[in-house]
């Protein structure tokens, strides 16, 4: 594949359907929430400063200078990556009925200490050292763990985390907390984050 011809300008356009070998990564992260991360876990790319990328570069170029990997085979696994975050998020109202159903569900929260005094889901506790160890060391590896944020853009990193400890039962709440006050609890504050 000729690189050198590669397309690095930002394109607002590009979707899940249309993503190229000549997407800029600005755009792939864009239509791919979780493309990062998959890109690490897989291929050890853009998760250090020393395997990063531009977001300028485009997909092609990302893949040849680390390697020459197949850009469709990455692509595919990007796909399939996005698929499987799909599965892990939890709805809102969802989350209500399950916390009814089974008080044994956990939620922690994973934004910042002044966010989470600010506002937060009554029962949930803030991610922690000591919070992280009792969860991984309780020895129960299929109750019910549901990971919060601000608006479901940072929740999967800590899902990941927790999944690849062995954690089975691992959900995020799609929208985050912002999502929950709008759609389960609207006396909630919202906020913004600068």
């Amino acid at each position: 594949m000729d690189i050198s011809r590669c397309c690095v300008q930002s394109d607002t356009s590009v979707t899940t359907d249309n993503l190229q070998p000549h997407s800029p990564m600005s755009a792939v992260l864009a239509a791919f929430p979780g493309a990062q991360r998959a890109l690490f876990r897989r291929y050890h790319i853009g998760g250090c400063s020393s395997c990063g990328f531009q977001p300028t570069e485009s997909l092609a170029q990302v893949c040849e200078r680390n390697g020459g990997l197949d850009v469709a085979e990455v692509l595919a696994h990007i796909h399939s990556s996005h698929e499987q975050d799909a599965k892990v998020l939890i709805e809102p109202k969802e989350l209500g009925a399950l916390r009814q159903r089974d008080p044994s569900v956990r939620i922690v929260d994973v934004r910042s200490r002044e966010e989470f005094e600010a506002v937060y889901i009554a029962g949930s506790v803030l991610l922690s050292q000591d919070v992280m160890r009792q969860i991984l060391g309780d020895g129960s590896n299929t109750r019910p763990l549901v990971i919060v944020d601000h608006q479901g853009k940072n929740s999967l990193d800590a899902a990941a985390y927790f999944m690849g400890h062995g954690l089975q039962n691992v959900r995020c709440l799609r929208g985050g907390i912002d999502a929950w006050a709008q759609e389960v609890e609207p006396t909630m504050r919202r906020y913004k984050v600068n």
